[in-house]
């Protein structure tokens, strides 16, 4: 049944931006006791961290809260200037594909690691979702650790959910695909033969959180939009939200709105890992980047993997069901108990609710009605827990506060939405300022929510704060949800555009964290552990200058002998051994970047002087109160110049402790 034509799906999605113009009473949304709720006294923490997804930026924000204050910018799949992360030789492996190095991706959702389902402070993970990545980032360092590229994939958007022991994390692929092992120079008119949709399991070590592309599971050309897992009654299950059963290629926006209802597929991984023990997948040829960061180096590798087991979801008739649920669902939530199912349709003016214990019941009785491209579809009725009714208009997400409530979030309507999940009556709603996305509670995806504090990550801006020409800044509000009625406390601007996001409750992480890299540990093929070991080497027209950098000095710090041609390689080890003491290092002219090297860390800095002259280097992060005196010469010399490569510190004639030394040539 056609439910909205042209005009009227535009016109829904528009009635967004006509509520964006500022209503009456906007200032006056917060009650009198916010800023008492908000503050954070000067030497006091947050009470949580919140981490945020960057979106278009291709980081990851960590905010404290209830303060609203911006803690850090993690990179993840985009380089970053400020610490030069995708820079630095030693983390440019980090950004390698299939595709080769790319430095700029589209980051969406976050999901930190559990244990029996409750968050544990170790890991966090997050999508790139233009070229298909799933990152890891240790929550000891706030350092990406590992990003692994996924085949057969493409639009990475229903990632990166996990399994409530951190068993696996799982990706689903927004656009079909033909798979990498078929021919994909075919006619974007034979989508329904020759597209398809892979959902991805990636296995994590539960000691050290290495990654592995366990299986794929190869399901109906579709688009898989969100995801959760099974928790408690219904863990070792996943559901996946999808769209576009009409399986359109062209006008989405229209030809994807056709049918009453999509789905929202239900996936038995415990089954799958059953098939792929009895070998029934097949082996994909393809290639696909993995990338790791040793600590103990400090340095970053890329290997190309070469092969995928795939599954099919079509042969394999009972890992894979459709639940039917109205209009283009979008969000795909389970509740703290794991029996409810919430999907959310964009489009609806309702939010269906589905129940575990009937799609169990549903499987054993075959209660079907049909097939979708060989998976059976399950009756509507024989799931369906329940029905919110006029909740709103247009759900998108859901999230738990423990205590037998949920909170969805729409965009058309704008606002947030809280409801019983036993009765499903409207309890309270409160508008966002304007079309919140996502929505977040403290481990409100998890068995324990925290609580407390729910956020709304608001698509629209305009009047919230200082303009700041066409662009203006994205924006978060807090809301306090620990009573019966939500109050908002606060609006923060976020960074990049927030999508998803996580909290946990500060004790968790901060006591946790490493403060400095010891030197001893160093492993860094070119670490420098002391100033006596500084040297500069020359092999063939590669120049490596060992060096070491402490407060305030750099040593070597005047280099002689460079000559036009060279590649010349600073790997610079930061001796400090205390909190908080970072140095940096930029010469004049470089086409690459600048450095931030930690305590004990060792990074290097690839430079190729175009032309004679002389180049200062310098230290480019406040470190001291001698900080300016932290700086040096390097002298470029024309090529075949005869000028011997030597290097000092304080070679002054009368100081015979460190004289100008002459450089090794290999």
């Amino acid at each position: 049944m056609k439910i909205i034509q042209l005009f009227g799906i535009s016109a829904f999605a528009s009635l967004a931006f006509l509520g964006s113009c500022k209503p009456k009473g906007t200032e006056t949304a917060v009650s009198g006791d916010a800023a008492e709720k908000v503050y954070v006294a000067p030497g006091k923490y947050d009470e949580v961290y919140n981490f945020v997804s960057g979106g278009f930026n291709g980081q990851m924000n960590v905010y404290g809260l209830p303060s609203g204050r911006l803690l850090k910018v993690v990179p993840i799949f985009s380089v970053n200037p400020e610490n030069g992360y995708g820079y630095s030789e030693e983390t440019k492996p980090m950004l390698e594909t299939s595709h080769g190095f790319i430095p700029w991706d589209d980051q969406h959702h976050l999901e930190l690691s559990q244990t029996n389902g409750e968050q544990d402070g170790r890991w966090i993970f997050a999508n790139a979702n233009n070229t298909p990545r799933v990152a890891r980032v240790n929550l000891k360092t706030f350092r990406t650790e590992e990003i692994i590229e996924l085949p057969n994939s493409a639009g990475n958007h229903s990632s990166p959910f996990i399994t409530e022991n951190t068993e696996y994390v799982v990706a689903g692929t927004r656009f079909a695909v033909p798979t990498d092992d078929m021919n994909g120079d075919v006619p974007i008119n034979s989508f329904k033969e020759n597209f398809k949709g892979v959902i991805s399991f990636i296995g994590v070590n539960k000691e050290t959180g290495d990654m592995n592309l366990s299986f794929q599971i190869e399901a109906p050309g579709v688009n898989f939009d969100l995801s959760h897992a099974g928790k408690g009654k219904s863990h070792g299950w996943f559901f996946f939200s999808c769209y576009n059963s009409e399986q359109a290629n062209t006008l989405l926006e229209v030809n994807a709105s056709q049918n009453d209802k999509d789905f929202i597929m239900a996936v038995n991984w415990k089954k799958a890992e059953e098939y792929l023990k009895a070998g029934k997948g097949r082996k994909v040829k393809t290639q696909y980047a993995h990338n790791k960061f040793d600590e103990s180096t400090q340095t970053a590798t890329s290997k190309m993997e070469q092969e995928v087991t795939v599954l099919s979801a079509k042969e394999l008739k009972d890992i894979c069901y459709f639940m039917p649920t109205p209009k283009s669902p979008h969000g795909c939530d389970v509740d703290p108990t794991g029996e409810y199912i919430v999907g959310s349709g964009k489009l609806a003016a309702l939010i269906p609710v589905h129940s575990f214990t009937k799609m169990l019941k549903a499987i054993e009785n075959k209660e079907f009605a049909g097939e979708y491209d060989g998976i059976p579809i399950l009756k509507y009725e024989s799931t369906l827990y329940g029905e919110v009714q006029k909740p709103g208009l247009g759900p998108l997400h859901t999230e738990f506060d423990g205590k037998g409530n949920a909170y969805t979030s729409f965009f058309v309507s704008s606002e947030v939405v809280k409801w019983d999940i036993k009765t499903l009556k409207v309890l309270d709603r409160q508008p966002t300022f304007y079309s919140v996305g996502h929505l977040m509670v403290v481990g409100g995806d998890t068995k324990k929510p925290y609580g407390k504090y729910l956020v709304a990550y608001n698509k629209i801006t305009k009047d919230r704060f200082l303009p700041t020409g066409p662009e203006l800044t994205q924006s978060a509000q807090l809301y306090d949800i620990s009573g019966d009625k939500m109050k908002l406390l606060l609006d923060f601007p976020t960074f990049g555009e927030p999508h998803y996001a996580q909290a946990v409750p500060a004790s968790l992480i901060k006591d946790n964290q490493v403060k400095f890299y010891n030197i001893a540990d160093n492993k860094h093929p070119y670490a420098t552990k002391g100033e006596a070991e500084s040297k500069v080497v020359r092999q063939g027209n590669k120049v490596h200058v060992y060096m070491t950098s402490i407060r305030s000095h750099f040593a070597p710090d005047n280099i002689e002998g460079i000559k036009v041609g060279d590649e010349v390689y600073f790997h610079v080890t930061n001796l400090e051994q205390d909190w908080d003491v970072p140095h940096g290092f930029a010469i004049k002219g470089n086409q690459n970047a600048e450095l931030l090297i930690m305590p004990g860390e060792t990074c290097t800095l690839k430079w190729v002087p175009k032309k004679p002259g002389m180049w200062p280097m310098y230290c480019t992060d406040f470190c001291s109160a001698l900080h300016q005196e932290m700086q040096g010469y390097v002298r470029v010399s024309p090529a075949g110049s005869n000028v011997p490569l030597t290097y000092s510190l304080n070679n002054k004639a009368d100081n015979a402790k460190s004289p100008v030394k002459t450089a090794v040539t290999k």
